[in-house]
């Protein structure tokens, strides 16, 4: 029997008075949804992450409906509705571009039909049992994710005591926390997830397991901890998060060759990079500007990049081959843990590739960098280096002058001032690196 059949819900019925919860900040869509839903004689709830957010002043992007409805039974009542999912069984009602995803409430057990399946160590595998409203509370991962608006009094319905849970910023799992993370090992990412962009605390109960079964991430789908990744970091917290996964034992897992590289390094100059780019891209996400992922996973996987490449180097090495061979291993070996598509993985490696050509002068070389189509990212990294070592300064000063200077101008200034070797068109030689360097020298 679940450890969640222990669990007694008691409904506590917060009136509208006493919440901040309204209609004007639903999606009309949401509201739709669940007029018809109600008109169906159905129950029908916003619910979870909506609910939660509106709590605290937030300004929800996506809008949950639970229900009493089966998935068939919400296709009947909406023509512009998909049915999705074998896990775990959905309806989509979808409007244009926004899709308001309605879920049948689930019950924490199996009945014997076979729609229901856990892997031996606890791992839900199946999930499409349908039980009551309160059945479905006590199943959902945290206390602030289980609060119910109904539509019919404008009350927020409260099972397991979300309510005062996030009044107080506290992330509370439901349930026994070591049994709940080994159904789905991703809760723990999610409990950091959620704590950062809520600015919420983990409940130190629900904190305690993770360090110790951190390593069940392990058996998580790559191509789901990509997307959990792309959430954490390119949602705003990235700062946060990171810290919440550093502190938790949590980054060891999902980027052992980084934290490795993160440990060794005494000095802290690869950390205070990383601390320094997660910092840039909340402040574009803030401000609406494009983030990249392959920037993103640049920046997480370059500690890794530079350790691999001092120790192909230190083996004797050439640089040129050594940068490609540590590009590769880097991204193979990680890969093991999250797949990271191609579509990322290569612009994050030439990012890496051309930062030992910053140091290059020779006309020819700087025209062909500026006209490469990953300058642009591959300099605003070299810039961030700045945050390691002031090693790399000059480069930055030469190149963001560069890009100012119209052609000739440009062109001009390279001929009457041309690097010693260089002049009659041989590269200029590079000095060589102390012992242990790499393209990140100094960090």
């Amino acid at each position: 029997m679940s450890e969640l059949h222990t669990i007694h819900p008691t409904l506590r019925v917060i009136p509208r008075e006493e919440h901040n919860v309204s209609r004007r900040d639903v999606s009309p869509n949401a509201l739709r949804v669940l007029y018809r839903l109600r008109e169906g004689g159905f129950g029908a709830y916003l619910v979870g992450g909506a609910v939660r957010d509106l709590l605290v002043g937030g300004h929800p992007k996506d809008f949950d409906v639970a229900t009493d409805a089966t998935p068939e039974q919400v296709k009947q009542l909406f023509r512009n509705c998909r049915l999705i999912g074998r896990r775990f069984r959905l309806a989509h009602v979808v409007f244009g571009r926004e899709i308001i995803e309605v879920a049948t409430f689930r019950a924490n057990a199996d009945d014997g039909s076979g729609d229901r399946e856990t892997h031996e160590g606890g791992r839900v595998l199946r999930d499409n049992v349908f039980g009551s409203i309160e059945d479905d509370a006590i199943r959902r991962d945290f206390t602030a994710n289980a609060l119910y608006y109904a539509i019919e009094d404008f009350s927020v319905r409260d099972y397991v005591g979300g309510f005062e849970d996030v009044r107080n910023r506290l992330m509370r799992l439901i349930g026994d926390p070591e049994t709940r993370y080994r159904e789905d090992p991703v809760r723990m990412l999610r409990a950091v997830r959620l704590a950062a962009k809520l600015d919420f605390q983990i409940e130190a109960a629900t904190a305690e397991p993770i360090p110790r079964l951190a390593s069940l991430l392990g058996e998580a789908a790559p191509a789901r901890l990509f997307e959990e990744c792309l959430k954490m970091f390119l949602t705003g917290n990235a700062v946060a998060s990171f810290e919440g996964l550093e502190r938790l034992g949590l980054l060891d897992v999902l980027f052992p060759e980084s934290a490795q590289a993160l440990h060794s390094n005494r000095s802290g100059a690869l950390r205070r990079m990383v601390i320094a780019g997660l910092r840039g891209t909340d402040a574009r996400v803030a401000n609406d500007e494009p983030v990249s992922p392959a920037f993103l996973f640049a920046l997480l996987l370059w500690p890794a990049y530079c350790r691999a490449l001092a120790q192909l180097q230190n083996g004797g090495m050439h640089a040129a081959e050594a940068e490609r061979r540590a590009a590769d291993r880097v991204t193979v070996h990680q890969l093991n843990t999250i797949a990271l598509p191609r579509r990322f993985s290569l612009p994050m490696q030439e990012i890496w590739l051309l930062q030992s050509r910053f140091s290059l002068r020779q006309r020819k070389r700087v025209f062909r960098l500026l006209s490469h189509p990953r300058f642009r990212a591959a300099f605003d990294f070299l810039s961030l280096r700045l945050a390691a070592s002031n090693e790399h300064a000059d480069d930055v000063a030469f190149w963001r002058e560069a890009q100012q200077q119209p052609g000739d101008e440009l062109a001009a200034h390279l001929d009457s001032h041309p690097v010693a070797g260089e002049a009659n068109g041989a590269p200029r030689r590079r000095r060589r690196r102390r012992r242990g360097g790499s393209a990140a020298a100094g960090e």
